[in-house]
């Protein structure tokens, strides 16, 4: 039924996004530092400077945004392919490749309602560290030139932090813009999302009924488990590009000499001229280890349901 659908769909965005989250933030940082003062050289070395300045739960900075939107999302998003898939099968014969990948273009177009504002706030609060970050780096710096007695009272100096939260971002966006200023890169999340879901999708379900035994059998939990493993990290390397672009135009702070952009043929020219085609595929390798585990986890949790999984995972007793 829909409700089921929506309730394990959103459970498993839950599990997934609590496992990955750390890593979601290391790539939203990498993506975002541009040449000039760069203040992280990998997903090892990000993760290990946030936690020394920031403690470990500067790691899940933004998370309480994503936990609360990623239930609707993810949801929007599962029940909206099988809603997809259903319509455009007839008589419940096996879809084409085409109009599986229509069904996914049609569910992550649908998803994109909820995506937008969630990724436009939880990215100016993974961010916000690394902006603190560079802004003490670079004024340590200047007053080191100058004055090296004037450093050390600064270094004395108890330290500010400018940490936003995710009401008053949105309170002042509301102000500021309107509805409007919470679906900034609403074109470059479509731009994501829409190729993203019709990579995934088919893949996933040629995946998974290469470990279903029979055709109306649900594959084992673990064949659930990998196929959206696989999916996602394909999909999500194959997007990244897109993410690159939709990462940089939803930031509305800056780092030190960093560009800003106009709109994603201005923000595509500008990463090309300055950083090189390689910059398109920062985090990549991040944005891989984020979602494969949690699609991973979000199939296994709606296809099988979270109550058979539950079972599955508990020895069976004999009454």
């Amino acid at each position: 039924s829909l409700p089921a659908k929506l309730i394990n769909g959103g459970i498993a965005g839950l599990i997934g996004v609590t496992c990955v989250f750390p890593i979601d933030l290391a790539k939203t940082r990498l993506q975002n530092q541009q040449n000039g003062q760069r203040m992280y050289s990998s997903l090892s070395d990000c993760l290990i400077k946030t936690i020394r300045s920031e403690g470990y739960f500067g790691m899940y900075r933004g998370a309480a945004v994503n936990l609360t939107l990623v239930t609707p999302e993810k949801a929007i998003k599962l029940a909206a392919n099988d809603f997809f898939r259903h319509h455009l099968s007839k008589d419940g014969k096996k879809l084409t490749l085409l109009r599986e990948m229509l069904a996914g273009c049609g569910a992550g177009t649908c998803q994109v309602i909820v995506t937008t504002p969630m990724e436009m706030l939880k990215i100016q609060l993974q961010d916000a560290g690394r902006i603190e970050a560079q802004r003490k780096l670079m004024a340590a710096q200047a007053q080191l030139s100058s004055s090296p007695a004037a450093a050390a009272a600064a270094a004395a100096e108890p330290a500010v932090e400018r940490r936003p939260t995710a009401t008053q971002i949105t309170k002042e966006l509301l102000r500021s813009k309107g509805i409007a200023g919470l679906y900034k890169g609403l074109g470059a999340t479509l731009l994501r999302d829409v190729p993203f879901s019709i990579v995934y999708f088919p893949l996933f379900a040629n995946l998974n009924k290469l470990g279903q035994k029979d055709p109306n059998v649900k594959a084992p939990f673990y064949v659930s488990f990998l196929s959206g493993c696989v999916a996602g990290s394909t999909a999500a390397v194959a997007v990244n590009p897109c993410d690159v672009i939709k990462t940089r135009l939803q930031s509305l702070q800056r780092g030190v000499n960093e560009d800003t952009y106009s709109g994603i043929l201005d923000c595509t020219k500008k990463i090309w001229q300055r950083e090189g085609p390689t910059a398109f595929f920062k985090g990549a390798y991040c944005r891989a280890l984020v979602i494969a585990p949690l699609f991973g986890i979000a199939q296994v949790v709606y296809f099988v349901g979270i109550a058979e999984f539950l079972l599955d995972l508990l020895p069976k007793r004999r009454a």
